[in-house]
């Protein structure tokens, strides 16, 4: 397929202009082709696709923010199967939706993920609501994750990015462009969306998007948002999940021995303790930190 791409000076930033691009409909047909034919041979088969039930795609769609898919399939499968519905995760301790979540990092997403079962069951008498206005108000879930349960969860046309889409928009429409903004991207997006099928239609792009970054130069390094992540050993994150490991092996723990165990300075050891208390991953009780 011959690549459409949005003229720029000297490998610059994309323009103000590529935001109001317009595509002709024979561009639009051709890029659907491209990316549904790919999507029809190496389309993959994760487990959240064969279900349409709203609250394991819930679930999948908080995994999946910041961690690998495959680090997400075995967790999903158990963590569905301990918390099979809202209330079910709503009821549940925060140990044990911490103990469950343990191997996928980022543990505040999994209290966020109590929170919004919590108001699901409160506000929406255990019903995800459909629009993205209303699942952008549960704790966890921004515009794209709103956006992506839209039409994961209900088939209904939504515009969103993420990294693998953003990746194919910009391989085939700004190959010659550098730090392209995502207010560039998204118009093309709405574009080209298949409002007959937006479900089907956003696992083809995220499917095509994974291929991309295997067999080309990872296409995300010319977006404005890309960052390189930072190594995790050593680093804050790293310290705050073994601290949780720590309280969920013993419940409570010194935090003198809690801070030599990891070799923490006291400076950097009060900051993180801080940070998981403000994030309510634990609690500190005097000369002790305790769980949630």
């Amino acid at each position: 397929m011959r690549r459409n791409s949005i003229s720029s000076t000297s490998r610059n930033c994309a323009g103000k202009s590529d935001v109001h691009r317009r595509l002709s409909a024979g561009a639009i047909r051709a890029f659907r082709r491209q990316v549904y034919s790919h999507y029809r041979t190496c389309g993959r088969r994760l487990p959240w696709r064969a279900t349409r039930d709203p609250y394991k795609i819930l679930v999948s769609e908080i995994m999946l923010q910041q961690t690998q898919v495959q680090r997400v399939i075995g967790k999903y499968r158990s963590f569905i199967t301990l918390f099979p519905g809202f209330r079910a995760l709503a009821y549940a301790s925060a140990s044990g939706v911490l103990r469950a979540w343990q191997g996928l990092g980022y543990n505040r997403r999994a209290l966020l993920l109590r929170q919004a079962a919590r108001q699901v069951v409160r506000e929406q008498a255990g019903k995800l609501p459909s629009s993205p206005e209303s699942l952008a108000r549960l704790p966890g879930v921004g515009r794209a994750t709103a956006g992506a349960l839209t039409a994961f969860a209900f088939n209904k046309p939504a515009v969103f990015i993420e990294t693998n889409i953003r990746s194919v928009f910009l391989h085939h429409f700004f190959s010659a462009s550098e730090r392209v903004n995502d207010a560039g991207i998204l118009p093309l997006i709405a574009q080209t969306l298949d409002t007959r099928n937006p479900r089907v239609w956003y696992w083809a792009l995220m499917d095509y998007g994974v291929f991309l970054k295997k067999t080309q130069a990872n296409p995300s390094r010319r977006s404005r948002h890309y960052a390189r992540q930072l190594p995790f050993e050593g680093s804050d994150r790293q310290l705050r999940g073994r601290i949780v490991k720590l309280l969920l092996a013993r419940g409570t723990i010194g935090l003198r021995e809690c801070r030599i165990l990891l070799a923490c300075a006291p400076e950097r050891f009060r900051r993180i303790v801080a940070g998981l208390c403000r994030d309510g991953l634990a609690r500190r009780q005097k000369t002790h930190l305790a769980l949630p």
